[in-house]
């Protein structure tokens, strides 16, 4: 590794035999434990990545064993979010990482719309330190919630917990494990994050026509709706959702609890909805309820293996008074 540019970073590779036939993105992030693959697909993306002598902008190229591979990272932007000081629910905090419980209604990073009074804005006040990798209008986020739903959340505050827990995410996202003896593989190896395993807990206006069950589709935009999301497209990546009826209320409506093997936008939400059982409140999806002023559905569970230590980390919140409000009027 060698140093220009002031705090660029600049790493050379040689692709050994073990990594013949991997793509470029995967080879590089299983060789530079630093960055997650998705940072990486962002560095060659944006030609921070030279391979055979040449700028490449292709994440999927295949290599062979002998290429030279030059991997360029440059220092963070400063960041331009304003701290402001808004109260946060802090489940764990260390030098590493921040857990809270996410009030509905908290934006998680500015946006159109939103330039304050976000998640990232309440977190650069209370930590001061938040991980720069996530980009100037994120630091430290490794995934999200909807400004709506509520829960457990975790933010990185080093670069090394951002790329530990951003790959551990993007895994999630994929849906898949990598093969054994590939690139991802031995990724998987040498990182920290481990699992992550989420469940839910929502108010859905129908109950679903089975106790349990497990939704599996494609996904994708809506076809009409560009602002929605759906499970009913021709093409798309694919979905995986588990949900299981832990109460039945009074007007067909249900108590469920969700557990994701796959992070999509708006997941358990769409696939709910589409199956016929959505969300109590969900003016998106299904309709307005007055009985909440927003989905119900809360983030109850979030557990990951700690990116430094590799102690397992598992953290529990309860819903809030509106979801209980909601849940004791359909079970009156």
């Amino acid at each position: 590794m060698t140093g220009e540019d002031d705090d660029e970073q600049v790493y050379e590779l040689v692709v050994d035999a073990a990594y013949a036939g991997g793509r470029l993105d995967a080879v590089i992030a299983a060789l530079l434990v630093e960055l997650s693959r998705t940072q990486v697909q962002r560095l060659i993306e944006s030609g921070y990545v030279a391979w055979r002598g040449a700028v490449t902008t292709k994440a999927n190229a295949r290599v062979d064993a002998g290429d030279a591979i030059e991997v360029r990272v440059p220092p963070p932007e400063p960041v331009e979010v304003a701290p402001e000081d808004i109260p946060l629910a802090v489940l764990f905090e260390d030098s590493e990482l921040i857990v809270i419980d996410k009030p509905a209604g908290l934006v998680v990073h500015p946006a159109v719309g939103h330039a304050t009074g976000t998640l990232v804005n309440a977190l650069l006040f209370h930590c001061k330190d938040l991980s720069g990798i996530g980009g100037v209008a994120r630091p430290g986020i490794v995934h999200r919630l909807d400004k709506d739903t509520s829960g457990v959340m975790v933010a990185t505050k080093t670069d090394r917990a951002h790329a530990a827990l951003a790959d551990a995410f993007a895994r999630k996202g994929e849906g898949a494990i990598a093969s054994p003896g590939s690139a991802g593989a031995r990724s998987d190896a040498r990182r920290r994050g481990g699992s992550i395993e989420r469940a839910y807990v929502a108010i859905a206006v129908a109950a679903p026509p089975a106790a349990r069950g497990t939704l599996r589709t494609l996904y994708g935009r809506h076809p009409v709706d560009r602002k929605r999301f759906s499970s009913k497209v021709a093409t798309g990546k694919p979905a995986v959702t588990h949900y299981e009826v832990i109460e039945r209320l009074r007007d067909g409506a249900a108590l469920l609890r969700f557990t994701l093997e796959t992070g999509r936008t708006h997941q358990i939400r769409v696939h709910a909805a589409d199956h016929g059982f959505a969300l109590l409140g969900d003016a998106v999806y299904g309709k307005r309820s007055p009985l909440i002023a927003r989905q119900a559905l809360h983030a109850q569970l979030l557990a990951f293996d700690h990116p430094v230590t590799g102690e397992r980390l598992r953290f529990e919140a309860p819903p809030p008074a509106d979801f209980a409000a909601a849940l004791a009027a359909l079970r009156g």
